[in-house]
């Protein structure tokens, strides 16, 4: 590739992108089995949602672990255990016949595994391989840990529709697979790995050369928390995440198909509406980590905030009609997360190269607690009322609040007068 005038890190971050894309369909996937399972076994929403939350909870909490799991071990082993960890998962659900292993496959064994995984892996791809560009690959790699979820649900749906759900996990598995054996054959730790400086340096970065042992790396997490804990840039970061969170993955994701259910769309139909919020996604996360490259990331998440919370607001009143649910999938898609490649930049800006993953985890922890709070809030809102509208509103409100947040963040020229 050198003598190409090619740079590996864009191989790099090519095998990520397609890593997260295969764990992120993985993800996806319990939106499109929800309806099938209550019909074999006779489970409640709030049953099903029950284990889910944890998944995505657990899948948020992994996330400074898996910063800490990687800067110990390496990419490659992190990656290479993440895919086994869900695959065995999901392949042993498959025989499943009681709710507790649906808990302990899909909340606990899944949810840990696609928490190795998370966002954190991304950001840490970016930041370590990238110095200029590194908001582009920051949205590219969101873009694909995003849309992943969403963009294969169609095919997933007219699987469980045509041969049922277990034929849909398995096309997970198979996409995993191949995720697993391109990481394998790619992925390397750092630029100093192969003779490179960082894009956009002119020094190559040697590796730390102390390499902490597994109790001072399992601690090395608490420890970043315990550093940031008096920093207001982290609370207001760490409190806007978690309602992105409560706004998307948890509500949204996972309740989108029987939420248009409720208003007579079929599942394939519904399903196809939320990979068109994947596709926008796609576009508008990419354009954001252009956008966080360029412009100041407090006003740009005032923005996606703020749109995001009206959209939600605005849903019911669509009717779901066709005309409706396309406009939503457009202005929302476009937001889905938005927010990611604005947030990472903040975090590495304020916080250091060094503890910017560690302290991203702890940020990406809040999103997963409040997509978690999203899921089981709607299981139980449709369980007891009968409707999501409370959710939706409440999401939406939430929003709002956030735009509002993110504009109290000091400039880093304010903060840093204040330290001084």
């Amino acid at each position: 590739m050198a003598a190409r005038n090619l740079y590996y890190g864009w191989t790099v971050a090519g095998a990520t992108f397609l890593v997260m894309l295969a764990t992120a369909g993985a993800m996806g996937a319990p939106g499109v089995i929800m309806q099938p399972l209550e019909q074999e076994f006779g489970w409640s929403s709030a049953d099903i949602s029950s284990a889910l939350a944890l998944r995505i909870a657990l899948f948020g909490l992994m996330a400074p672990f898996s910063a800490a799991f990687i800067n110990r071990f390496g990419v490659r082993p992190v990656v290479t255990a993440a895919v086994a960890m869900i695959c065995l998962g999901i392949l042993a659900s498959l025989m499943m016949t009681e709710l507790w292993q649906l808990v302990a496959l899909w909340g606990v064994i899944v949810g840990v595994g696609t928490g190795l995984v998370a966002l954190v892996l991304g950001a840490t791809v970016a930041t370590r391989w990238f110095v200029e560009r590194r908001g582009l690959v920051v949205g590219m790699l969101t873009a694909s840990n995003a849309t992943g979820q969403l963009i294969f649900l169609p095919l997933l749906a007219k699987l469980t529709q045509d041969y049922g759900w277990r034929s849909a996990l398995g096309l997970v598995v198979a996409m995993l697979l191949v995720a697993g054996v391109v990481a394998l054959l790619t992925l390397r730790d750092r630029p100093a790995d192969v003779g490179l400086a960082p894009y956009g340096a002119k020094a190559i970065e040697p590796p730390p050369g102390q390499v902490l042992s597994l109790g001072a790396m399992m601690a090395s997490p608490l420890r970043v928390l315990y550093d940031v804990r008096s920093s207001r840039t982290f609370w207001i970061l760490f409190a806007t995440f978690f309602i992105c969170g409560l706004s998307t993955n948890g509500l949204i994701q996972t309740h989108w198909i029987s939420l248009c259910g409720d208003y007579g769309v079929a599942p394939v139909a519904a399903a196809g509406a939320l990979a068109a919020i994947g596709a926008f996604d796609f576009v508008g996360t990419i354009l954001s980590g252009w956008l966080s490259d360029r412009y100041d990331n407090r006003w740009l998440l005032f923005i996606y905030y703020g749109l995001r919370g009206l959209s939600l607001i605005a849903l019911p009143f669509t009717g779901f009609s066709v005309v409706g649910l396309s406009a939503f999938a457009v202005f929302y898609g476009l937001d889905w997360v938005a927010t990611v490649p604005p947030t990472v930049r903040l975090t590495a800006e304020r916080f250091g190269p060094e503890k910017a993953n560690l302290t991203f985890g702890w940020i990406f922890t809040a999103h997963m607690l409040g997509a978690a709070a999203a899921a089981l809030g709607g299981g139980i809102s449709r369980t007891e009322f009968a409707t999501y509208l409370p959710s939706l509103y409440i999401a939406g409100v939430a929003c709002v609040i956030a735009a509002a947040l993110v504009l109290t963040i000091g400039s880093r020229r304010k903060e840093a007068l204040a330290a001084a």
